[in-house]
């Protein structure tokens, strides 16, 4: 995607940015987001933007599905996947969230270019 710079977060993870706002960012284990059975933190949890409250909804309603949320992401315009499931989604499906996470941060012209220069 055009115009994407990555940061790094204080313990050097990254945060995918454009227009300095975030969309993709690897997060540091939380509390909120452990495995069921041990209590681990879990160490790999990504968080991408969505458009909408109902894109979030529709990849997090299926309990099988890679995607999750937490109560600390309650009313934020986001999805969680641990990196150790991504090979669960296919490229297209990966794409798609990814594209979608940088059109619900870039600017209204950088879309509007992006999608005339995509045809999407």
């Amino acid at each position: 995607m055009p115009h994407v710079t990555v940061e790094y977060g204080p313990q050097e993870n990254p945060i995918y940015q454009v227009g300095r706002k975030s969309f993709i960012f690897f997060r540091t284990p939380r509390p909120d987001a452990v495995d069921p059975e041990t209590g681990d933190r879990y160490p790999d949890v990504i968080v991408i933007w969505v458009p909408s409250e109902s894109d979030k909804l529709a990849l997090i309603q299926d309990p099988d599905s890679p995607w999750f949320s937490t109560a600390h992401f309650d009313g934020h315009l986001s999805v969680l996947v641990r990196a150790s499931r991504l090979g669960e989604l296919t490229l297209d499906e990966l794409r798609e969230v990814v594209q979608d996470a940088w059109l619900s941060r870039a600017s209204a012209t950088r879309v509007k270019r992006w999608l005339a220069e995509n045809r999407l």
